[in-house]
């Protein structure tokens, strides 16, 4: 795991808590492989492909899961897993699924700074691939990019499940609703966004405001986090 320091993390939109402060943690520098995965299941079968209950998974669960997979496609990063499969995952790891804003702080890194927001060239390079379809094979975790804080395939490879994903819905049953509502869409989200320019958090934005916890996708996988505190 990668150590990461905290600091100072700007959210997307300005109604978001005004600039919170992430503190210190730990984040798994690769994403979990197919590998990984498999042995979890072995190891806890109702988190298998013929166990598991619907209520925690829907019928595309671990679809791409098959000998073949295990055999050339081993240490590639699991995909087709819910939410509910991921925290369980994690937990059992004796970690945890990171936070909406440690995500988003680790992933503002670029290759060489903590902080790429402003670097026309990275920003560009992750908006090329939010723009493209995911491919069928994907690559081996190891092989992905890495960033400043020694953190592999944060962009270009597969979405990330994060724990606190559905802060991001709206329920319409307050007053106070309104402005993240309007946030919804993309005409008035700009409006009310730090950066107008960050397409691709407006775009994560909307797949985490869509997603439901027993989703599955086959380019939606998942990394763990700790506390610092923990052994």
């Amino acid at each position: 795991m990668a150590y990461i320091p905290g600091g100072q993390y700007t959210p997307l939109f300005k109604d978001s808590t005004a600039s919170p402060i992430v503190g210190p943690f730990l984040l798994d520098r690769y994403a979990v492989t197919n590998r990984q995965y498999h042995t979890f299941t072995q190891h806890n079968p109702k988190w298998s492909k013929d166990n598991i209950k619907s209520v925690f998974s829907d019928e595309k669960y671990l679809q791409h899961m098959n000998p073949l997979t295990l055999d050339t496609r081993a240490e590639a990063p699991v995909t087709n897993v819910s939410w509910f499969s991921a925290r369980a995952y994690c937990k059992s790891m004796g970690k945890r699924l990171p936070s909406l804003d440690e995500w988003e702080y680790v992933a503002q890194a670029s290759g060489t700074n903590r902080n790429g927001r402003n670097d026309p060239a990275h920003r560009q390079k992750i908006l090329e691939w939010y723009s493209r379809p995911t491919g069928s094979l994907l690559p081996n975790v190891k092989d992905t990019p890495t960033n400043y804080w020694g953190v592999y395939g944060m962009h270009g490879v597969i979405w990330e499940l994060v724990n606190d994903f559905n802060t991001a819905l709206v329920t319409g049953e307050s007053r106070g609703d309104t402005q993240l509502e309007l946030s919804l869409f993309c005409g008035a989200g700009a409006v009310s966004s730090v950066d107008p320019g960050d397409y691709t958090a407006f775009m994560r934005y909307a797949l985490r405001s869509s997603y439901r916890a027993a989703y599955t996708m086959r380019s939606l996988g998942f990394r763990c986090a700790r506390d610092t505190n923990q052994h």
